[in-house]
């Protein structure tokens, strides 16, 4: 397997090199870019395609990179502005996507019953934040499933920080509020 190289090296590109760096940067970026995807489509199957639209953006740009942004957050930008096209698509808005997220989740307990239980709650999680607004969805997955700071989602969004702050605030609001209907329901 090959070393993680460092994010100054990635973009020091020549024509027998760009090969090596775009491979490099798939290994490095390719999970998180699918599952940054598939929260904006919910579709696994559309979120590989745009993970591949971006790789292929990364390869075509490689030489305008501005070393002002981390690469991270310059992948993580053109996978949410290709979402977003993808979104605004006549294809996207005509079809119906029904496939929920459960590779988020990690499962630790042993027996096969309590394994069902986890991947039954995770998936109602997963529903749960899937069905929250595109602008409160967005900034939960940055947070809390990507790792991102609050001023690296609002530089990969284009928003104030106070409004991620904002957004981020709404949104664990209404988490709450839905976790707690859903747990007079019997969960």
């Amino acid at each position: 397997m090959k070393k993680k190289m460092d994010e100054a090296s990635l973009f020091e590109v020549n024509e027998t090199t760009e090969e090596i760096h775009l491979e490099t940067i798939m290994e490095q970026y390719g999970d998180m870019v699918v599952r940054l995807a598939y929260t904006y489509v919910k579709q696994k199957t559309l979120a590989e395609d745009i993970a591949q639209e971006v790789f292929i953006s990364c390869y075509q740009h490689m030489d305008k990179f501005r070393n002002q942004l981390s690469v991270k957050t310059w992948i993580y930008r053109i996978t949410v502005n290709k979402c977003k096209d993808e979104l605004k698509s006549w294809s996207f808005k005509n079809l119906f996507y029904t496939d929920l997220i459960s590779s988020f989740f990690k499962n630790g307990t042993n027996t096969t019953e309590l394994k069902l239980l986890d991947l039954e709650e995770n998936r109602w999680i997963s529903k749960i934040i899937l069905s929250l607004p595109l602008k409160l969805r967005e900034v939960i997955i940055l947070y809390y499933y990507e790792d991102l700071s609050i001023l690296e989602i609002a530089d990969l969004l284009n928003v104030n920080e106070n409004t991620i702050k904002t957004r981020l605030y709404r949104a664990r609001n209404l988490l709450k509020s839905i976790f707690k209907e859903g747990n007079m329901d019997g969960r």
